[in-house]
């Protein structure tokens, strides 16, 4: 499947315009797959003038109400950042994250997640992803404009692509977990640790972002979540009991 199996998702694009020159770079670099998140201009004439020909890729393109929307079904989201995090979060540079995603591509849908073209990805949006992937650009002038980045990454998965037979294709004895799914166990978590008062729903964040690092490592399946949740419940259960 490889590249046909690989998202680029965009989250709360401001300028129309950088839609479209995504579009061109993920065209030049032969990607297919565009899901827009709450955008905030599109469709758009400036976003069809900036593909210029990569029309097909903005009539196909997604446009998803939520990030849940986008991701779902993913066995692998990276997300691309400049930022630095209190949590250390696994990070690739660019052609480390290109391998990974072209691996896990051949088991189902991956996504490249980018953020706002002022501000990036929210903590929200971070902690969705597995992992992040970071541009070595410029430290004194290291912002780079969205559609460049995408040109950067699109460029080592193009190139990776073309070098498959460097890197050994990941084969999973088992069907990890989706994002959503992982999303799901997350949240139930969150709510169960407040329950029994584990946690304070006040002071929680940084214990479950760590507890987020340490499920994405171990990458369970769906049945290993549903027995995960299955304790849940009956911790919940028998506190409600009492």
């Amino acid at each position: 499947m490889g590249l046909r199996n690989i998202r680029i998702v965009l989250v709360g694009t401001t300028h129309p315009g950088n839609i479209g020159a995504v579009a061109r770079a993920m065209k030049n670099m032969c990607l297919q797959q565009l899901y827009l998140v709450q955008p905030k201009q599109f469709p758009c004439a400036e976003a069809t003038a900036r593909a210029s020909g990569a029309d097909d890729l903005l009539h196909d393109a997604k446009i998803c109400n939520t990030l849940d929307e986008a991701l779902d079904g993913c066995c692998l989201v990276v997300g691309a950042s400049a930022r630095l995090r209190r949590v250390e979060w696994p990070q690739f540079a660019p052609r480390e994250c290109a391998a990974q995603l072209l691996r896990e591509a051949e088991q189902g849908p991956v996504a490249l997640l980018f953020g706002r073209e002022s501000s990036g990805l929210s903590n929200a949006e971070m902690d969705r992803c597995q992992y992040l992937v970071h541009i070595p650009a410029n430290e004194e002038y290291s912002s780079l404009n969205l559609s460049m980045a995408v040109q950067v990454l699109a460029y080592e998965l193009r190139m990776t692509a073309l070098e498959g037979s460097s890197f050994p294709a990941v084969k999973h004895d088992r069907q990890v977990a989706t994002a959503d799914e992982m999303e799901g166990f997350i949240q139930h978590l969150q709510q169960t640790m407040q329950d029994i008062h584990f946690s304070d729903p006040r002071q929680s964040t940084k214990l479950l972002r760590r507890l987020r690092r340490l499920f994405n490592r171990a990458q369970p399946d769906s049945d290993e979540l549903n027995i995960l949740r299955g304790i849940l419940s009956a911790a919940q259960g028998r506190k409600s009991q009492k």
